[in-house]
């Protein structure tokens, strides 16, 4: 009932910048929070950043500073402006939005995930 697609992956070097995309649709009628996980090999999946629906945001300590959630609610979408990559920031990416569809039902979905593989 929600598409998540995501967009902006890909190999860079350390010190470089990307910038993730996530664009929902469906039978939507509003999203509250939008945030992006990420989980490198090994590890668990852990918050990067979130963003509500009036604009407050938090991020993971390890990328405040270097890393910036949007959204456009216009589009129901949310971006990710990565600066400074390092290979630590290595992991597949992905979208979660937390919103209503018609008829009010609730929704949380995941994207497909992006992979971003930063080298040293």
């Amino acid at each position: 009932q929600v598409q998540l697609v995501e967009s902006g992956g890909g190999l860079v070097q350390a010190g470089e910048s990307l910038r993730l995309s996530c664009a929902a649709s469906g039978r939507i009628v509003s999203i509250n929070a939008m945030g992006w996980y990420r989980q490198a090999p090994g590890k668990q999946r852990e918050l990067v950043g979130s963003i509500a629906n009036g604009g407050n945001t938090r991020y993971a300590s390890d990328v405040k500073g270097r890393f910036t959630i949007s959204r456009d609610n216009a589009k129901n979408t949310v971006y990710l402006q990565m600066n400074s990559l390092n290979v630590d920031d290595t992991a597949v990416y992905y979208c979660n939005v937390d919103g209503w569809l018609e008829g009010r039902q609730h929704f949380i979905s995941w994207g497909q995930g992006t992979q971003v593989t930063v080298s040293s």
